[in-house]
């Protein structure tokens, strides 16, 4: 075999990919080419670090190969910064003296002080004129940046050491780069005192290789100086320090300065004194902006005014969760971590995904705000520091504590090498196989680079997520309960602190469900303490957490000893995780689990609405297999209050629409009625001595159940009517319907567990003092002579749905020209309907209700857009047969098709009319009863909010949002309806 052959084996082995061009640049390194292929072979890159290695030769000189020939510790940083770093070698090679940097035998020995950073790049740029000194600053500071480039990637530095480094290495090129700005503004520069406070990673010693620089900067006048001139001159160093830091010239530029974590952001003023920040932090700041606070370090101009403001504002960071609001602003920065992942790159962001570093950095700053206001031992800047602070302080344990720095040291490790390659700010794990490769070798995985990285980079993903969830939850359990291992362990004074920071308003009674819930060591609650740190972060971003650990502790208690219920929640998260939003968000649904506990195997599955045939064959089946009415009825209500939570379920974790709440709960009525209609019956005809029914009987949806639109709180309105049979005694009959529909009202409404079902007949003909029940004949004759045009209207909505089928035809076809007259009502007719419709404004609304928040009865509510396209349907269904339906949506959407209300005006009663709904049945779910108000209490108007998708401290813009919506439709009911 040849000596090439041989030669192309090992150059794979070492880690060049192409070895033809190795070959070829080995041979160009003549001697030096042996004794260096062993030190190619340790770097990141072989191929690149020797053709590095060739450019830098011939822009260098020949004694650079004499040099690392002789000096293998020289070579070794070199060969690595080659391999590891693309855009170092290309400052070498415009540079070539800097090689010379890395002969420092003491490179690697210890970190350069802070003050000789600084000095080394003020030296650079002075005596420089201005655009001489800004080319200087950025070759210096990629001087600097190679030396620690060199040390970190040989010497196997602690990520921390690198990380304050180049933060110290940061303050030092502002400092150089406010003197050059000085420079810029002359002689006005000496008006004001100037500090620049580092804020973020820069200020909590943790910068990486390429990150914005967040600053802050706070001024005050020179001795004798004018206020506003003072003020004009310190803007004007703030904004040419930092183009002097970003602006691209020919040697580049060093990174972006960003001063919007001021005071009000980039709407703010740029530069503020000390008085102005104190007023904005003690009057206006955000929850995150104290969080922003906590790293906040003074690092160049005058470093004693910018003490003042770090000390000034240290009370107000340590008091923040004492702070209104505080469990809203929590929230809404946990969302804008995930909400600021590109979606292409979600599953390869090491900074902001899942598992990331800003998992752990969250983590431990929340931690730090809740506890530091009384435990000064746990208020380091660095996140690694804070970690370990946390740890022997007891917040965080032992075993955790480790695993969370091991994990966030490789992340800052990763990210490092990833922002080396090219000296660009990115937080992405590259895909192709090439980058892999170097970015695993330049973390010494020369074996399997690639496979090593990932498998390791999962690893630790996984743990950070495991411990994200963890460690702020399962901590409070030590406080109530004994738990072997190493934990965390808090004080019960600590954990009701950090109850207190989830948003739980009654932290002592959570502990004490807490300590019940976990007492002791059965398997119960063995599980239990695995379950609740979990479930304890679902509560806290659910509306109301008090509830939602209240509730749990209840069901937990009624189902802890049936075998399968601990272990569905163990085993299937999707469960768990739905059962702690329905339990912390909806009284309705909590009354419903408590009732129907079964119902938490449901969660796991498909919570769409079942078919009326479906739930009507369950229901008569199950009340078959009882003789006792009451528990037949009981049987079929059983079903039915499983299927309410179906709905409710279904509806608070937004997978059903509103229309189709309302079309289940219907259908659901359907079934009710339909099997407790036949236990009437058998009731009925064994008290008659019958063995047959003297009379057919059916029953009539009105109202909302008629238009397939009820919501939870509605009750069953309903018409009966029968018909006797040939040659059956007719006041047998009557007596025999009677006695059917009045029991059906009474089984239903017997006490039980479920919400009651009250069957309402009072739109029946003539009302209470009518019949409860008619023959068809007697309805025929009625309507013939006696009918007004509000009974006509009421007749839209009437839907023969339950009982014998073709009494329930002939009834519809004997409304029919009632409720759609072939030319429509009379010019009378709509001025009563009209009056009516006043009346009812003026006299239905509840003494003291706002009619601009009234959901059915307020200023475009649901009355208002129902009366309107009834009023359509009255006058024109005769001649437009798609307007002869029970339901509003569908009449409106034939009304636009038909061209009696235009595109606009029927988009917006369509869009209103689902608001509504939507916010009348979310009030009833998180009350637990009816309500058609808006409600003022401001915890109730926060889950009705996010009931309908709001985020955490949106309720006002729910209200504002319901207001525009009953606005724009009250002015197209005025156009429309009162014309």
């Amino acid at each position: 075999m040849s000596r090439t052959a041989t030669g192309k084996r090992e150059l794979l082995r070492l880690g060049f990919q192409d070895s033809d061009a190795a070959l070829d640049g080995l041979a160009r390194l003549g001697d030096a080419a042996e004794p260096l292929l062993a030190l190619l072979g340790r770097t990141a890159d072989p191929g690149a670090a020797l053709e590095g290695l060739l450019r830098l030769r011939d822009a260098a000189g020949p004694d650079l190969l004499e040099t690392l020939v002789d000096d293998e510790g020289t070579a070794m940083r070199l060969l690595s910064v080659l391999g590891a770093s693309e855009a170092l070698a290309d400052h070498l090679v415009r540079h070539p003296e800097h090689w010379r940097e890395l002969t420092d035998p003491s490179l690697g020995d210890t970190r350069p002080a802070a003050w000789a950073l600084r000095d080394a790049l003020l030296a650079a740029v002075a005596g420089k004129p201005d655009a001489e000194a800004v080319d200087a600053l950025r070759v210096e500071y990629r001087r600097l940046l190679l030396r620690l480039a060199a040390r970190d990637l040989t010497h196997h530095l602690g990520v921390d050491d690198v990380a304050a480094e180049l933060s110290d290495l940061a303050a030092g090129t502002l400092e150089a780069g406010l003197e050059i700005a000085r420079g810029r503004v002359g002689a006005d520069a000496d008006l004001a005192r100037l500090a620049v406070v580092a804020m973020g990673k820069c200020g909590g010693h943790e910068l990486n290789y390429v990150s914005d620089v967040d600053v802050v900067y706070v001024y005050a006048p020179a001795d004798g100086a004018d206020e506003q001139a003072a003020q004009r001159a310190a803007t004007q160093l703030a904004t040419h320090l930092m183009r002097v830091c970003s602006d691209h010239t020919g040697e580049g530029t060093i990174w972006p300065v960003d001063a919007n974590l001021r005071p009000e952001g980039k709407a703010g003023p740029l530069v503020r004194t000390l008085a102005s920040h104190q007023s904005y932090y003690e009057r206006w700041a955000s929850t995150w902006e104290f969080q922003a606070l906590l790293k906040a370090r003074p690092v160049a101009g005058d470093l004693e005014l910018g003490r003042q403001l770090v000390e000034m504002t240290r009370p107000m960071v340590w008091s923040a969760v004492e702070r209104d609001g505080f469990v809203e602003d929590t929230q809404a920065m946990r969302r804008r971590v995930l909400e600021h992942i590109p979606a292409r790159d979600a599953d390869r962001q090491l900074k902001l995904g899942a598992g990331g570093l800003r998992d752990v950095e969250f983590a431990v700053q929340l931690l730090q705000l809740v506890h530091g206001r009384v435990d000064e031992r746990i208020r380091a800047t660095a996140t690694l520091s804070a970690l370990a602070e946390l740890t022997e302080a007891g917040y965080v344990g032992r075993d955790d504590g480790l695993a969370l720095h091991e994990a966030y040291a490789f992340l800052r490790t990763l990210e490092h090498r990833i922002q080396l390659h090219q000296l660009r700010r990115t937080h992405v794990v590259p895909q192709d196989e090439a980058s892999l490769r170097r970015l695993g070798r330049s973390m010494n995985y020369l074996k399997d680079p690639t496979g090593i990285l990932e498998k390791t980079w999962q690893h630790h993903r996984r743990e950070v997520r495991r411990l994200h969830e963890k460690l702020f939850y399962r901590p409070l359990l030590t406080a109530v309960a004994r738990i072997s291992g190493d934990e965390a362990r808090l004080s019960p004074e600590a954990a009701e602190q950090r109850l207190g920071a989830l948003g739980f308003v009654d932290p002592r009674s959570a502990l004490r469900h807490l300590e019940a819930l976990t007492a002791g060591v059965t398997r119960t609650a063995q599980i239990q303490r695995t379950l609740l740190p979990v479930m304890l972060g679902w509560f806290a971003d659910a509306p109301d957490p008090d509830a939602g650990l209240f509730g749990f502790r209840r069901l937990s208690e009624s189902l802890g000893a049936t075998p399968w219920y601990l272990s569905t929640l163990r085993d299937e998260g999707q469960v768990a995780e739905r059962l702690a939003r329905l339990l912390a968000t909806s009284r309705y649904a909590t009354d419903l689990l408590e009732r129907e506990p079964q119902g938490v195997r449901m969660l796991g599955g498909d919570l769409q609405p079942l078919s009326a045939e479906a739930l009507t064959e369950e229901m008569l089946a199950s009340a078959r297999r009882h003789d006792d009415p009451e528990a037949a009825v009981r049987a079929i209500r059983g079903v039915r209050r499983r299927e309410l939570l179906r709905i409710a379920a279904g509806d608070l974790l937004g997978l059903i629409d509103v229309a189709d709440v309302g079309a289940g709960l219907s259908r659901l009525t359907d079934a009710t009625l339909e099997a407790t209609l036949e236990v009437a019956g058998r009731v009925a005809r064994t008290q008659r001595g019958l063995d047959v029914a003297p009379t057919r009987m059916a029953i009539v949806a009105m109202g909302r159940y008629g238009g397939f639109e009820l919501s939870y709180g509605s009750d069953a309105d309903v018409m009966f009517v029968h018909d006797p049979e040939p040659g059956a005694d007719p006041q047998e009959a009557a007596s025999y319907a009677q006695a059917v529909a009045n029991e059906l009202r009474r089984l239903l409404a017997l006490p039980g567990p479920d919400p009651s079902l009250e069957v309402d007949a009072d739109l029946r003909p003539e009302g209470k003092q009518g019949p409860l029940v008619r023959t068809l004949d007697s309805y025929a004759a009625y309507y013939a002579k006696w009918s007004v045009v509000w009974e006509a209207q009421a007749l839209l909505r009437a839907d023969a749905v339950v009982g014998d089928l073709d009494l329930r035809q002939r009834f519809e076809a004997l409304i029919e020209p009632l409720r759609y007259p072939p030319d429509g009502i009379t010019p009378d007719d709509v001025v009563e309907v009209r009056r009516i419709k006043a009346r009812v404004d003026s006299e239905r609304l509840p003494r003291g209700a706002d009619p601009h928040l009234h959901l059915k009865l307020g200023r475009g509510g649901l009355a208002d857009i129902e009366w309107t396209v009834q009023l359509l349907q009255m006058r024109y269904a005769g001649q437009v047969p798609a307007l002869r339906t029970s339901r509003t949506l569908d009449a409106l959407e034939a009304a636009r098709e038909a061209g009696l209300v235009s595109e606009d005006d029927a988009s917006v009663l369509q869009q209103s009319w689902r608001r509504v709904s939507r916010v009348r049945n979310a009030v009833t779910l998180v009350r637990g009863k009816p309500g058609d108000e808006l409600p003022h209490d401001i915890r109730v108007r926060a889950a009705v909010a996010a009931v309908l998708g709001y985020p955490p401290g949106s309720s006002d813009a729910m209200v504002n949002d319901q207001l525009r919506y009953t606005r724009l439709a009250r002015g197209v009911v005025d156009r429309i309806f009162w014309e």
